[in-house]
């Protein structure tokens, strides 16, 4: 590396990794995005080594993929599901597509500076569990109406307490942090697409690896990151409309949710609404955020570890840890195919994990503790974000007793027609059940509608009973 890139490098890690007093970036600080920073905030040069190698998100993808229909991509996928697998790869030598490390139990201590601790238990709890370790390349991208506006919300966007936000408008609020909370609040804010109409399936995989794949149909319409109507903190009160359906099994099937995802929920907390088949009438739901179950999963995701983890910060004292290099998982293609299975992927105590793809990328870390009197039934969590997406990569979740409970995985992979990096499928382990939770599977599903457009009084809870019968 280069003397003057070193000094380069090391000017960002110290201006975006050492907290300020300021709640905003300086106009100095924000004047390195889109520069020796990404857009969102990411360092753009690679590590020292290489084995992180600059950022070049949307050149790692042919031209056609950022451009395809919903209709292309159902036709890919039923007649050309090896064209279809092989464009997702993007650009990547042949050489991007073999291990270049498997890390297992025996041979973990030479990589542990770089493991989650949820991987450290993983990785001795079971045997069978190995981490394949790829070259990294760094494809997250979102669309330029979402730079625009993060580069202006960093020097204008505030965090009061960890629930209000001021002066945000589209963007990323914090591309350049100052807080855990503000980093946080970058992956609920991150944008996902204007609406979306997604197959989302989902298994409770027991000890013996025997699972009842759980169909839900979800109608999003995002309120803050849409580009159709981009929101604003101050303005809008909502960040994203969301109504599901429950397909199947049998004795749930018919079951609808819609929630009105509230910006700030500590004061208030989300609006949800439930229509039961068997009762035939519309309730309110009191309880759907926190620790709370979330529908169908029994008791092994609660409604604040969808997406990894949304809804209110006000029970935890969140701390900045930092920039660390870790493996997580990324540019997850192979493990999305179509020609792969739920079978080929749900196994007794874990995911198979010949299917999951590791790569060494820069995280954001951040430590969430529960504060003196409030009640969650965990007691402290960390989180890895990537910095290149801001998407919450990994989790670990402890009990009161300080020991190591649930560990979460979102399998990162960029959708370059969106544009956004999500995680498919998400997974979470249970260490002391030994079951695990998998869920936003889509292998064996219609792709989701991404074209599809809500008006807003598409989920007003009065036509929920509406929704229901026409169904």
């Amino acid at each position: 590396m280069k003397p003057m890139h070193r000094a380069a490098l090391a000017a960002a890690v110290a201006l975006t990794v050492n907290a300020g007093a300021w709640a905003t970036a300086t106009p100095d600080e924000a004047a390195h995005l889109g520069k020796d920073l990404t857009p969102v905030g990411a360092i753009r040069q690679g590590n020292a080594d290489g084995s992180i190698p600059g950022w070049t998100g949307e050149k790692n993808f042919p031209e056609e993929t950022k451009h395809y229909t919903r209709a292309q991509l159902e036709d890919l996928r039923k007649n050309k599901p090896d064209e279809l697998e092989a464009k997702f790869k993007g650009t990547m030598a042949p050489d991007y597509l073999k291990p270049v490390a498997t890390i297992t139990a025996a041979n973990m201590a030479q990589y542990a500076d770089k493991l989650t601790e949820g991987h450290k238990a993983l990785l001795k709890k079971y045997p069978t569990y190995k981490m394949n370790v790829y070259k990294s390349v760094r494809t997250a991208f979102y669309p330029d109406a979402v730079y625009r506006a993060t580069i202006d919300n960093a020097t204008r966007a505030s965090l009061e307490g960890t629930d209000t936000i001021k002066n945000a408008r589209l963007g990323f609020p914090f591309p350049i942090p100052k807080s855990g909370a503000e980093v946080v609040w970058n992956h609920k804010l991150k944008y996902k697409g204007s609406a979306a109409k997604r197959f989302n399936n989902q298994a409770i995989v027991k000890p013996d690896g025997s699972y009842i794949i759980t169909k839900i149909i979800e109608d999003v319409k995002f309120k803050y990151a849409n580009l159709d109507e981009p929101g604003d903190t101050n303005t809008q009160k909502l960040l994203a409309y969301y109504l599901s359906t429950v397909v199947s099994p049998p004795r749930v099937a018919g079951q609808i949710t819609l929630v009105h995802e509230t910006l700030d929920q500590s004061t208030g907390g989300r609006l949800a609404w439930i229509y039961s088949p068997g009762l035939g009438r519309v309730n309110r739901a009191p309880d759907v955020g926190y620790d709370n179950p979330a529908v169908g999963t029994d008791n092994e995701q609660y409604n604040d570890q969808i997406d990894v983890f949304n809804g209110a910060l006000d029970r935890y004292t969140w701390k900045l840890v930092g920039r660390k290099e870790m493996y997580i998982p990324y540019n997850s293609y192979q493990i999305n195919s179509p020609k792969v299975k739920y079978a080929d992927i749900l196994r007794p105590h874990h995911i198979n994990q010949d299917l999951a793809r590791y790569e060494l990328h820069r995280v954001w870390v951040v430590d969430a503790t529960l504060k003196p009197g409030m009640r969650h039934n965990f007691a402290r969590r960390t989180f890895y974000i990537d910095e290149d997406s801001w998407a919450i990569a990994a989790e670990d979740c402890y009990d009161g007793r300080g020991q190591l409970w649930k560990v979460q995985e979102a399998h990162l992979l960029t959708v370059p027609f969106i544009p956004t990096t999500t995680g498919i499928p998400e997974l979470i382990y249970d260490l002391q059940s030994t079951r695990y939770f998998a869920t936003t599977l889509a292998n064996e599903d219609a792709i989701t509608d991404f074209e599809i457009r809500f008006p807003d009084s598409y989920f007003d809870p009065a036509n929920l009973k509406r929704k229901a019968r026409s169904r």
